[in-house]
């Protein structure tokens, strides 16, 4: 595959993610998103919507270089742990590890356990809201 397709067993579903991403992008010029080093090839796309960290500087690079580096990776990891932990929280639902059903009931299934995590995350205290207050995530359909 010399045309820049990843290689592979998951090939074709990389293209297909990649085409939805830009897809996703390109009709919010104004949007800015900030992703990690898997997202270079939409960042090549659209430089000025999708920012992404710097490459690790090689060994023999400055120090200067590298210590830049090392500085923009710590001041970037408390803006990403909520994140990557938010992430985590869904994971943990054996429904969404082990989804065996029909891929059309998996967003139907992905929305239950989103809620889920949203109410369970309300109830926690937290240092800018000391509320405990439930906060709904989507409105029930009885």
């Amino acid at each position: 595959m010399d045309r820049g397709r990843p290689a592979g067993p998951h090939a074709r579903s990389d293209r297909r993610a990649h085409r939805g991403r830009r897809r996703a992008v390109r009709p919010y010029p104004k949007a800015k998103a900030e992703a990690d080093e898997g997202y270079r090839g939409l960042h090549n796309e659209f430089p000025d919507q999708i920012s992404i960290p710097p490459r690790k500087p090689k060994t023999d690079a400055p120090l200067g270089e590298q210590h830049a580096w090392r500085e923009y990776r710590c001041r970037q990891s408390p803006a990403r742990i909520c994140i990557e932990h938010a992430i985590a929280e869904h994971r943990q639902w054996r429904a969404l590890q082990r989804h065996t059903a029909r891929r059309e009931t998996y967003a139907e299934t992905h929305l239950a356990v989103a809620g889920l995590v949203s109410d369970r995350a309300a109830r926690r205290a937290t240092q800018r809201k000391s509320s405990t207050e439930l906060a709904l995530a989507r409105q029930a359909a009885c």
